[in-house]
């Protein structure tokens, strides 16, 4: 600490904030510095930023934003990606305010926060559907892109007083953007998705524009809320198309928008409730709920409102194993192939198996049998004879149960 700096930041905060940003890795940002560049002269970039930081002179670098390819297909999504320095100022700032305002966050916020998950979304979601009838999911058109500064800094202002972090919260809003030709681009409202401050931004935004207005105009009508992604429960139709005119309104006065087409009114139907709707399925934070075919502890089957892994991510999962080029891999051998790969496997299971677990095993097949062409590839014996790959990858399975983490789920068959 020193007392001669305009700013009181403590040089460990820099430290560990360093510390918090090269274990996430991450791209390099406008300035082309990697981590491992910024690392080549550790001690004096992290000087130079604390001394800036503590004097009030940083002024964050424009933001490199490049072009990612949406879930679903339909184009592509903007992602903001800070300099290396950059991301480091930011997580020191959300180490501060992060206490301050996690406190007063609503208990169904999930999405970015300490001891809060998706899974734990889910599972109150997959709850409240059963004891709903009605759900309303809601999509906030560009929300990133259009929230509003004016509104998101008068929300900072009332829990924290700290001048250094409301001076360069403001500063991230306007720094511009550096697009993927170099042109650099203004901004007078929204925030970079990819920034380290933007998700505690937009919770923070989201509180006072949804979470607090629930909770005071409707206190009877739950809803677990993920970032942007929010879904509510209600009892009627009615009481769904109400709080849907209603938010509407409530999101204008915001300068935000409800996409027309994407928020919906869905109904959970199930064996206990056959009523009909144009809309009986929502996906939410990858997962589809709709009615699904279900056992229970008797063995008796019915039909129930569930969640299981979306097409659209299971869509993604595919493409990822086709990234992965393994018949371009026959250097590897199958022991190289599971360590390289089980951790992002295992991953998929961790998540997606939480819930109606059987709807994973498709794509889990799937990469046996992209396992089973690489066999093909690699051994001369097995060329030209995929059945016969199918036949050893079984073998190998039954040999070494635990080779790949998604065999203890569903082991190759020959067939």
């Amino acid at each position: 600490m020193d007392k001669a700096k305009p700013f009181c930041i403590p040089k460990r905060a820099v430290w560990e904030a360093y510390q918090r940003v090269r274990a996430n890795h991450g791209a390099a940002g406008v300035d082309g510095q990697s981590i491992e560049e910024f690392e080549a002269d550790l001690s004096n970039n992290l000087f130079k930023l604390w001394n800036r930081m503590s004097s009030g002179s940083y002024f964050p670098p424009p933001v490199r934003r490049v072009e990612i390819p949406k879930d679903n297909g339909t184009g592509t999504r903007p992602l903001g990606i800070p300099s290396v320095s950059d991301r480091v100022a930011q997580t020191v700032a959300k180490d501060y305010l992060e206490p301050i305002v996690d406190a007063v966050f609503h208990e169904d916020s999930y999405g970015y926060r300490p001891q809060k998950s998706a899974k734990q979304a889910l599972a109150k979601a997959r709850e409240r559907c059963w004891r709903y009838d009605w759900v309303l999911e809601l999509d906030i058109r560009a929300f990133f892109d259009n929230l509003d500064w004016e509104l998101l800094l008068r929300a900072l202002r009332r829990h924290t007083d700290c001048a250094w972090v409301l001076l360069y919260v403001e500063r991230w809003l306007k720094a511009p953007v550096q697009l993927e030709d170099g042109s650099l681009l203004a901004r007078d409202k929204g925030t970079p998705q990819g920034g380290v401050v933007s998700p505690i931004m937009s919770n923070l935004f989201l509180h006072y524009a949804f979470d607090c207005w629930m909770w005071k105009h409707y206190p009877t009508i739950p809803f677990e809320r993920y970032a942007d992604d929010a879904i509510c429960h209600c009892k009627t139709r009615a009481q769904a198309q109400h709080l849907r005119a209603a938010l509407e309104r409530r999101f204008a006065e915001c300068h935000l928008e409800l996409h027309p087409q994407k928020t919906r009114v869905v109904y959970c139907k199930d064996d206990d409730r056959r009523g009909t709707s144009p809309d009986d399925s929502f996906d939410f934070l990858g997962y589809t709920f709709r009615p699904r075919r279900s056992k229970n502890r008797w063995g008796k089957y019915f039909v129930n409102f569930s969640p299981a892994v979306s097409n659209k991510a299971a869509k993604a999962m595919r493409g990822t194993l086709r990234s992965w080029a393994l018949h371009n891999r026959s250097d590897k051998s199958i022991e190289d192939l599971a360590r390289m790969f089980n951790p992002v496997v295992q991953g998929w299971i961790n998540y997606f198996a939480s819930f109606y677990k059987a709807a994973l095993y498709p794509t889990l097949r799937h990469v046996d049998r992209v396992l089973a062409r690489w066999a093909e590839r690699k051994y001369k014996k097995l060329r030209g004879h995929l059945r016969r790959a199918r036949h050893w990858l079984a073998r190998v399975a039954q040999s070494r149960p635990t080779l790949f983490a998604h065999w203890k789920l569903v082991q190759p068959t020959a067939g």
